[in-house]
């Protein structure tokens, strides 16, 4: 008995094809003429023909050695596969899917079959914009996002829709093996503004836009907050150097940053002494203690710190 084969040629989409991260995506092939592919091998594969996508043999779809990426995750159109319909679908499309995928038929001795490139896109997460003041003066105003794909164009604007030219800018790839993004501007008008960081993904011609109201007062508070700070980091410089001399010229022991005193004829006054602290006959010079002496009770007395306050200064 001969049994004659059909002959038919495999159609793609003869372009790019584009998904979208997450989402789900048909892969179009078809067979010319329309014939039923029922009883025929369809197999979806990439680089290599035995390590397929999606195999449909024998009438029923195989999966024992489909890809471990794709477990899950394929089907073949079987609705249309009676008008010779082989589309494959894909679910929860990643990064990684992005390439060439081949529609290979066959039924008996005669194969054809088409290629078709896929390409991944994701739009990414809302700007996010934050505040803050800048070294040189100024308003440092930073943008960030992260998901997008392929790596995503990003422009400031002003209320009027003119581009603004950016201080810097990072991208990087994170561990999904999409594009976070980091975009920063300074702002030096006193002037009431809004500003607008815009970000788009070319291929989807797609964008997200997120927007801040930026006061003329704003840069003046921000000016103003800085030097409270920076007078408040002044106190506490003043304050440590205080506790290092303290420690230095009572307690050389136990270490310090300070530099050395210089020697000065003082009397101390006893009455104001720490117990921790020995004064010499006299009260010309100091010690410190191993242990804390039985002083009587005086209301002048240094109880927290380790001081004691010069009685008088006599000239040398």
């Amino acid at each position: 008995m001969i049994m004659f084969t059909a002959q038919f040629s495999v159609t793609g989409p003869g372009h790019p094809v584009t998904a979208i991260v997450g989402e789900a995506i048909v892969l179009p092939c078809h067979l010319s003429p329309r014939m039923s592919a029922e009883n025929i091998e369809v197999r979806w594969f990439r680089s290599e023909f035995l390590s397929f996508v999606h195999l449909y043999q024998h009438g029923k779809d195989q999966y024992g050695n489909q890809m471990p990426d794709y477990h899950g995750r394929t089907e073949l159109s079987k609705a249309g596969i009676t008008d010779g319909n082989v589309s494959l679908r894909i679910l929860n499309i990643r990064r990684s899917d992005e390439g060439q995928y081949n529609c290979f038929v066959q039924d008996g001795s005669f194969y054809e079959e088409a290629p078709l490139d896929l390409k991944i896109a994701a739009l990414g997460s809302n700007p996010l914009i934050s505040v803050e003041s800048h070294p040189d003066g100024g308003i440092w105003v930073v943008c960030q996002s992260a998901g997008w794909y392929p790596e995503p164009k990003v422009l400031w604007r002003d209320p009027s829709g003119q581009e603004l030219p950016s201080l810097s800018e990072a991208k990087s790839l994170g561990d999904s093996g999409l594009f976070e993004t980091e975009n920063s501007i300074i702002i030096k008008e006193r002037s009431n503004q809004n500003l607008s960081c815009w970000i788009r993904n070319t291929v989807l011609n797609q964008e997200k836009e997120s927007t801040v109201y930026i006061a003329g007062k704003h840069l003046g508070e921000i000016r103003k907050r800085d030097t409270e700070i920076g007078k408040h980091l002044g106190e506490i410089r003043k304050r440590d150097t205080e506790i290092d001399w303290r420690r230095n010229i009572v307690c050389p022991g136990l270490g310090s940053s300070a530099p050395p005193v210089q020697e000065a004829n003082v009397t101390l006054d006893p009455d104001t002494a720490h117990p921790h602290l020995i004064l010499s006959e006299g009260g010309k010079s100091v010690s410190c203690g191993d242990t804390r002496q039985d002083l009587p009770e005086n209301p002048d007395r240094f109880d927290c710190w380790t001081g004691v306050l010069r009685a008088g200064m006599e000239d040398r």
